[in-house]
């Protein structure tokens, strides 16, 4: 089983440079790229890692890239815990909840 670390090393060796974090007002910035709408962006990866005893221990890795070719990575915790500013990104980036899709 690949591990966040060993994700992180596959798809820096794949040309994602940058690191990508979110702001509070759920955008993406990078020392890079600036600020960037996470709805523009290009995901072409998401990992999910749980942990294997602890549910703290879980987090999502994207792979990004912006309009302008910026690529990174978006690393967030995934669950109860995970903050305000990254779950919107995450929204954004992957698409509503399943229990928020109307029938």
């Amino acid at each position: 089983m690949e591990t966040l670390v060993g994700a992180i090393t596959r798809f820096r060796a794949e040309g994602f440079a940058v690191d990508f974090s979110a702001t509070p007002d759920g955008q993406l910035t990078c020392g890079d790229c600036g600020v960037q709408d996470p709805a523009s962006m290009t995901v072409h990866a998401i990992v999910r890692f749980e942990g294997d005893s602890n549910p703290d221990d879980e987090s999502i890795l994207v792979a990004l890239e912006s309009e302008g070719g910026c690529r990174g990575l978006f690393t967030a915790a995934f669950g109860l815990d995970t903050p305000v500013e990254d779950a919107g990104v995450l929204h954004h980036l992957i698409g509503r909840p399943q229990n928020e899709i109307p029938d």
